[in-house]
Formats: structure tokens, C-alpha cells, sequence
């Protein structure tokens, strides 16, 4: 199986999967020509743009959301938002969707970690990788809330000026506020500033936000049903932003309408990668393992979800991931929780 999967026909990835390992840069590590491609949202992005330019917020709302228009006329609409002021965005309040409490299977067994290689093949997986996965285990949950959409750059400046906090995100470019990128998610930042700016809306609201922990996060993004991506067990590209979809940047929040989890949260899978509160360790009666994250960073914050720069194994559910200091495509954002 190849990242050429679920691709539409008239779009055509690079002529070559890349392993991970051993690539000098993230553009080879993507598979990316030396030269200049041309992509699939780089033609019909700006048809949707001429297209849609005049349209009033109202009527670039309904598009943004509707399940039945073009992927490409998602983006462009939730870009324009961006501009004109997204509805959907307030500065310091968020849309939080109540997620039961439960006694749910968490992790992967160990006898799935060929089955998962297998069809994640030309990736360049590790089985180190997937065995941080392991063992499945039971987690009692009590309810709690989680964001539908991911924290964005609009709601992070917002902390920025309250707050004079030092860190700006290093995907600002020149540390510039991306005013037409209100409304994607803010990424390229630490652990210990996701967690300041849950800790400043705490204390500017009087609701207890945080990150939500691993297994919350797993449970909100499996669902009922376990799935393996939020959606269902079969990747599309066309349900989440990562390298499969060709767009390689970050999009609107909320764009990829269908590849909700079956609580209703967008983005879990791809867009941007999602810190949660907790520190990379084994699971019970599991063994930690040793990788280039661990070797990297040491003690390291644990991520979720895959990003844009990523391809789809990231997306799964399931997937432990991390901040690779060494890689700038390194997407790492995050969203909210709340006790209920």
C-alpha cells in the first residue's frame, strides 16, 4: 500500500514513497521532487477563491460546513473567513462538546503490530514505533468536555496581548500575526505554552480548561466503536489534512467536513498535531521504549492526532507521537478540555 492511496485520480503524488529514515530534509522526507511541482489544491484553490470571493460571511459559513461542497471550496471559503471574521471563532470562549464517561479500551495488542506495518507499508515505519501503542489496556473515564476545534491563531494572539507570554509560534513568519490565517490552528509551539494559555483562560473565565490526557483524547477520537481514524478503519485523504491530501499547509479548522470523530470533534486527524497533558511512558504492564523521540528529547510530551506535514499513519487513533526538535514540519498544536 502506498501514499498514492485514496488520492483523487487527477492529482498525482511524487514518483517515489520515501522511507523516514535517512532523508536529509523534510521536503525529501514527504517524497518531494528537487524541483518545482505543481499540486492539486495549487489549480483548483484558486478557481474556488475567484469563485467565492464576493459571497457574504453567511453564505461562506454554510459552505465551510456543508458535508456536500467541494473540499477545495471548504478551504477557500474558511481562508476568506479568516479574513473577514470566522463566526465560528471567539477570542476566549470555545465550542465544547460533552464526551460520556466510560470504561474503554485503550492502546493496541501486541499481535496487531505486524498487522498495522503491514498496512501502513512504504511509510517507512519502525515496530518500535507502533510498540509504544502497546498493550491494549482498560481505562476508566469520567465525563469530561473537549473543544470541537482546535485552539487557532486569532484565540493565541488573544493570550499573546494578555499575557505578554515570550513564546510566539515560529510558523508566524518573522513572528508576525498571520491575520489570514486567523482561523487555522496555531502550531509550532511548546507543551509548556499550550499548557500556559489553558492555565490563562482558566483564570479569565472561571472554566477549569486543560489538555485533555491521552486517553481522553484516544477515547474522544476512537469512539464507541474503536475506530482507527476518527471516521471509520479506512484512511481517506479527502477527511483529514495530512500529506496524502496534498494541500502541505494548514487549513481552516472545522474544513474537513466528514472526518469528525463520532462525538463530533473536528481535526483529530491531521491539520495539526496535538500535545496532550501527558509525558511519554509506558503503559501499564508495558515496557518503555527507547526511539529517536526519547533519543532527542529525553523526557518528551506525547502528541496526537497527525498534522499536514505527516502521512496517515500519524492520523490513527492510536498513533504516540512527539516533538522532533531536529525536523522544522514538526506541527505540534493543540485543543482544550474541561472536567464536566
Amino acid at each position: 500500500m502506498s501514499a498514492r492511496q485514496n488520492i483523487p485520480s487527477d492529482w498525482h503524488w511524487p514518483t517515489f514513497v520515501p522511507s523516514l529514515c535517512g532523508m536529509s530534509d523534510d521536503r525529501e522526507r514527504l517524497g518531494l521532487p528537487k524541483h518545482f511541482a505543481s499540486f492539486r489544491f495549487d489549480e483548483r484553490l484558486p478557481i474556488s477563491f475567484a469563485r467565492l470571493r464576493a459571497s457574504s460571511v453567511e453564505e461562506l459559513l454554510c459552505i465551510v460546513q456543508a458535508k456536500n461542497s467541494l473540499l477545495e471550496d471548504r478551504i477557500a471559503a474558511g481562508n476568506l473567513l479568516a479574513i473577514l471574521g470566522d463566526p465560528r471563532i471567539a477570542d476566549d470562549t470555545h465550542s465544547m462538546i460533552d464526551i460520556p464517561g466510560a470504561t474503554v479500551s485503550i492502546g493496541l495488542n501486541s499481535e496487531d503490530i505486524l498487522k498495522v506495518l503491514e498496512e501502513f507499508d512504504g511509510l517507512g515505519l519502525q515496530s518500535k514505533w507502533i510498540e509504544k501503542e502497546c498493550p491494549k489496556h482498560v481505562v476508566k473515564l469520567k465525563p469530561f468536555k473537549m473543544a470541537k476545534y482546535l485552539v487557532t491563531n486569532s484565540q493565541y494572539k488573544v493570550f499573546l496581548m494578555d499575557t505578554m507570554h515570550p513564546e510566539i509560534p515560529s510558523s508566524w513568519d518573522f513572528r508576525r500575526y498571520p491575520f489570514e490565517r486567523a482561523n487555522h490552528p496555531v502550531y509550532t509551539i511548546s507543551p509548556d505554552s499550550a499548557d500556559a494559555y489553558a492555565k490563562w483562560l482558566k483564570l479569565k473565565t472561571g472554566i477549569p480548561y486543560r489538555l485533555p490526557t491521552e486517553a481522553e483524547w484516544e477515547w474522544a477520537a476512537s469512539g464507541p466503536h474503536n475506530f482507527q481514524f476518527p471516521w471509520g478503519n479506512t484512511f481517506d485523504a479527502n477527511l483529514a489534512n495530512t500529506a496524502e491530501t496534498g494541500l502541505l499547509t494548514s487549513s481552516p479548522v472545522g474544513a474537513f467536513v466528514g472526518g469528525e470523530s463520532s462525538f463530533g470533534i473536528a481535526d483529530l486527524a491531521g491539520n495539526v498535531e496535538e500535545y496532550v497533558s501527558d509525558i511519554y511512558k509506558p503503559y501499564p504492564n508495558g515496557h518503555a521504549v527507547i526511539d529517536h523521540l526519547v533519543e532527542l528529547n529525553g523526557e518528551y510530551r506525547v502528541a496526537r492526532g497527525g498534522s499536514f506535514a505527516r502521512f496517515r499513519d500519524l492520523a490513527r487513533t492510536k498513533r504516540r507521537h512527539g516533538h522532533n526538535p531536529k525536523s522544522a514540519a514538526y506541527a505540534m498544536g493543540f485543543r482544550l478540555a474541561c472536567d464536566n
